[in-house]
């Protein structure tokens, strides 16, 4: 049996949906494949989920700073109780109204035809699904990405969580050991210390965030531990075993006990594609060492008639990077465009709190490409809205192009840095010179009316 559309697309995560409606429209007939749950991570184990217990982490915090603020009980309740079975079940209505809105908005596309089931190529434009095949002149790989779980030593003996699994956690750990000391990491470290968990993070790079510049990581060192997070970096050699009933990471550290015992463990060690059961070798469809699918500048794969957009292609591992292949392959599809990914300025952000709001290079990647170049940095303690809060962790910092008066890049580490990044963002996206963004007049007291301030301060790097 088999059944023939307009177009095919596998996987309903971000990219997925969006790319449907566009072509159901302009009255195309698509099936899209989905062998989980509509989506993809960003609805169910990602974005929506994650953010809503950083919010429930946040809540906690500012509760235990009441005092702080001139809060007090009329009756001293003792100190402040996190219950996680509530914050789990309000990231789990959070994750479940997603998911319905996502399917109902499949629902209601004409000419759209929704397949659960696991998706395989048999060969060029040609799938398998429930012992079907369908085909199609045009297909659109939208697979994701799942947690990387490395073949660590003595890692068959433990149980183990990762960024999918803990989500639902209602049980506290009493210590929570995070291998990975990176976004995701970092992001249930805090949080779940702000639960009330003992936590240790354990990374084995030298540093915190490795691919941001030094002193972002040194400070977001600094602010983790201030709150009762142990940091272990240089962990040369990781291994797990069992301790009891407890977990243990051993770290070889060069300073400190050589290995940690905790409850629970946490695996945040980076992300892999979910390339590796699709059959693509019979589709004509290359991937790199890694297994990420190889596409060009408008994500094309190199199989004739195949895109991927999403975390499979490398491009990007963010919900808004996958949204914008979406947008860069409609466009060029149905609009006429000639988009590019290579046109694209990368912003994304680090929800810890405060969270670092990035975009474009690094100082370090602006030094390298050997341009001359103005640096400018301001302490969040300058920043008047950042003082009225009560939050002065970070700082803002800027590198821009001597020559040609256009930012290179930006970092904003400090209360709303997540949304202060946009006005450079969107600055850098209009091609504006820092002549122009200076003389911006902007609301205060806000933590953006920084930014011209920040762009006065440029001088000539050293």
């Amino acid at each position: 049996m088999s059944r023939s559309f307009d177009a095919i697309i596998v996987g309903a995560g971000q990219a997925g949906p969006a790319l449907a409606g566009r072509l159901t429209a302009a009255g195309k007939t698509v099936a899209i494949i989905e062998r989980h749950l509509v989506g993809g991570t960003c609805v169910n184990t990602g974005c929506k989920p994650t953010k809503t217990l950083v919010a429930s982490a946040y809540a906690a915090r500012v509760a235990q700073r009441g005092g702080e603020y001139g809060v007090q009980y009329a009756a001293d309740p003792g100190p402040i109780r996190f219950h996680l079975p509530t914050a789990a079940a309000r990231a789990q209505k959070v994750i479940l109204n997603s998911r319905k809105g996502n399917e109902d908005w499949l629902a209601s596309m004409p000419n759209l035809t929704l397949i659960r089931g696991h998706a395989r190529f048999t060969g060029p434009r040609q799938i398998e699904v429930n012992g079907e095949t369908i085909e199609a002149p045009q297909v659109f790989l939208n697979v994701g990405g799942r947690a990387n779980v490395p073949d660590f030593p003595g890692l068959v003996d433990v149980d183990y969580l990762t960024n999918s699994t803990i989500i639902p956690l209602e049980v506290l750990p009493d210590h929570l050991i995070v291998v990975g000391g990176s976004y995701i990491g970092l992001e249930f470290a805090q949080m779940y210390r702000r639960f009330g968990a003992k936590v240790t993070v354990v990374e084995q790079g030298p540093r915190l965030v490795g691919k941001e510049d030094e002193d972002v990581s040194a400070e977001i060192r600094t602010f983790l531990e201030a709150e009762g997070i142990e940091v272990r970096t240089h962990a040369c050699c990781i291994r797990l075993g069992k301790r009891g009933d407890q977990v243990m990471v051993g770290v070889d550290c060069d300073e400190g006990a050589p290995e940690v015992t905790g409850s629970h463990v946490l695996l945040a060690v980076g992300r892999r594609p979910n390339t590796d059961d699709l059959g693509l070798e019979l589709a004509g469809v290359a991937v790199d060492e890694r297994g990420y699918i190889t596409v060009d500048d408008h994500l094309k794969t190199t199989a004739e008639g195949v895109w991927a957009m999403g975390d499979c292609n490398g491009k990007g591992a963010f919900t808004h990077t996958a949204w914008n292949d979406y947008e860069i392959v409609a466009a060029n599809l149905l609009d006429g465009a000639d988009r590019k990914v290579s046109e694209r300025i990368l912003g994304y952000a680090l929800y810890v709190d405060p969270p670092l709001g990035r975009v474009g290079m690094t100082e370090a990647q602006a030094r390298r490409s050997g341009r001359p170049l103005l640096v400018a940095k301001r302490p969040m303690t300058r920043v008047g809205r950042a003082v009225e809060k009560g939050e002065t962790w970070g700082f803002m910092t800027m590198v821009a192009d001597a020559e040609t008066r256009k930012v290179l890049g930006a970092a904003v580490l400090g209360t709303g840095g997540d949304e202060v990044i946009h006005g450079v963002l969107d600055m850098m996206n209009a091609g504006a010179t820092i002549d122009t963004y200076q003389w911006a007049v902007p609301i205060h007291p806000t933590v953006s009316e920084l930014i011209p301030t920040l762009i006065g301060s440029l001088q000539p790097a050293a």
